[in-house]
């Protein structure tokens, strides 16, 4: 964050909870995985799903996409 403002790749917290609990919820409707997961990983986190999303957000592979505003575009 560079002067208050939001650079590119980068998520508010609203952001990330948002992305976060989207993915959660596909993964819990039966969506497959984006990473890798061993069984011993999966039984470390109980086989949750906001836990899965996290490490999905964390290794950069969510393919969800965040739409910004500008200033200038909003009425």
């Amino acid at each position: 964050m560079v002067d208050g403002r939001i650079q590119e790749g980068e998520y508010t917290k609203y952001e990330k909870a948002r992305l976060i609990g989207a993915r959660s919820l596909q993964i819990s409707m039966g969506a497959p995985f984006v990473i890798k997961l061993s069984d011993d990983d999966l039984k470390k986190i109980n086989y949750n799903p906001v836990e899965i999303a996290k490490l999905e957000f964390e290794k950069g592979v969510l393919n969800i996409d965040v739409k910004r505003l500008l200033p200038s575009e909003r009425k």
